[in-house]
């Protein structure tokens, strides 16, 4: 114990969704909680991405509903955008979100310390401000920050990152999109639908790496429909800047002039500067720490989690593991975050939305399997909305006797299948069969009905499907 050290149970580092949940959830146990932030409680999450990123997106939302009216009978004027309205509205929410974070880590006698904190031998934690605390346990929780790429350095007029253009008053009028992982692609349909000429250019051979071919394969043909031009397997050689707008350059000596360039390539841990000598935590070469299943370090009682490790840099992932942490401290021998299965949302549009193994990726590991794939061209509450374009891919294991048994992974593409897909996830993650999950009884009309629709039809016997 260092005796001018103040003490704690739990001292956490980061207040973004890995380190306030364990905050949260380490205080409802009664421990004793302090956590280190340097900015505002709720983190990247917050403030710079998730939420301002979904709440812009639900702007584009709007307006395509809008545009659309005619189509139900409704006659509206093609509407126009006042973005910097859209940016207030967006502050709105998020300040009244941060507001009632801070209002429950209060009342659950969370002590905050605005700072930067460095861990030292022994589980001490040294503040910017020169406070010193001490912890029974401590959780590493710094998250992330945008990757960038040489060539591109962020300037915040032409080049930007994530942080950039969610603060920004007004769209541009063309941009290019650097990276057509999931940022990318909310970035891009989010411009498009708002008016903004889009060029979205991806290293890989196809958008959205990791995600179904087939899932892919439409989110690409709306992208297409709607006049955003798709580049993949091209990589970026630089820009040149003019006074207005800039220029860059790509592939094999193509270039595309854009007012704006934004760079969504991934994120990096930010381990710089969280380790005095001393500990025995451990940071690889990309920057993440090392941790086992529970979400141990190498230092005895010092966890890690959230963006800081290298597992699906998500904030529902970040939950899990800060609750894995916390029951583990308390002895209470939880069981592990299945990395493997957890469960994916993109909120371009159209959604996209999945849990478990790809086609590719189960055929890849060995398994022989059974797929089945219901469009929701059929559904009743995709025609009711207009948006029939998607599908529901259910993925299972081939039992020896041909049929399918154990769902190994469900991928979803279109309306709002993002708030679907706990059904699907449960599924794969109890490893249940389309034998089991065809009994659930699915709501009429209702979008989820394709799932259902899909594993009754891999029994062998279908209703629509």
């Amino acid at each position: 114990m260092v005796p001018t050290a103040q003490q704690f149970d739990v001292v956490v580092l980061g207040g973004g969704p890995g380190g306030y949940a364990a905050a949260l959830y380490a205080s409802s146990a009664g421990l004793s909680v302090a956590v280190v932030e340097k900015d505002k409680v709720g983190g990247t999450c917050l403030h710079r991405g998730c939420i301002p990123a979904k709440e812009f997106l639900e702007t584009a939302s709007v307006y395509r509903t809008v545009a659309g009216a005619k189509e139900f009978g409704v006659q509206a004027e093609q509407p126009t955008l006042d973005f910097s309205v859209s940016q207030a509205r967006k502050q709105k929410v998020v300040d009244q979100l941060h507001k009632g974070l801070q209002t429950l880590m209060k009342r659950r006698r969370i002590t905050t310390f605005i700072g930067t904190g460095r861990l030292g031998p022994d589980r001490t934690v040294r503040v910017s401000d020169g406070t010193e605390l001490q912890g029974n346990h401590v959780v590493l929780a710094t998250g992330s920050v945008p990757r960038t790429i040489p060539g591109f350095e962020v300037d915040g007029r032409f080049v930007m990152s994530s942080d950039e253009l969610l603060a920004r008053e007004e769209l541009p009028a063309s941009a290019v999109v650097i990276g057509g992982g999931a940022i990318g692609c909310e970035f891009a349909s989010m411009m498009s639908d708002l008016g903004v000429q889009v060029t979205l250019l991806e290293a890989l051979p196809k958008l959205l790496p990791g995600c179904d071919k087939d899932v892919v394969n439409v989110v690409a043909r709306s992208f297409a429909k709607r006049g955003i031009d798709v580049r993949t397997g091209v990589t970026v050689n630089g820009h040149k800047p003019s006074a207005e707008a800039t220029t860059v350059l790509f592939g094999e000596g193509e270039q595309v002039t854009a007012d704006a360039v934004v760079v969504s390539v991934g994120r990096r841990p930010l381990s710089d500067g969280l380790l005095d000598e001393g500990t025995a935590v451990e940071v690889d070469e990309r920057g993440f720490v090392g941790i086992d299943e529970r979400c141990r370090t190498a230092e005895p009682g010092v966890y890690a989690v959230g963006d800081l490790v290298a597992t699906p840099q998500l904030a529902h992932v970040g939950f899990a593991e800060a609750i894995v942490a916390v029951k583990d401290m308390l002895g209470e021998s939880p069981v592990p975050v299945d990395h493997a299965s957890v469960p994916w949302c993109i909120y371009c549009h159209p959604e996209v939305a999945f849990a478990g193994l790809s086609e590719e990726a189960a055929t890849e590991a060995g398994y022989d399997v059974v797929v089945k794939v219901d469009p929701y061209g059929g559904n009743g509450r995709a025609l009711i909305v207009g948006e029939a374009a998607g599908m529901v891919k259910v993925i299972a294991e081939k039992d020896s006797d041909g049929k399918a048994g154990r769902i190994l992974g469900v991928h979803m593409v279109g309306p709002w299948v993002t708030e679907q897909l706990g059904q699907a996830y449960l599924a794969v993650n109890w490893e249940a069969t389309p034998e089991e999950v065809a009994q659930y009884i699915q709501p009429h009309p209702t979008l989820s009905e394709v799932f259902g629709e899909t594993v009754l039809a891999m029994t062998g016997r279908s209703l629509h499907a």
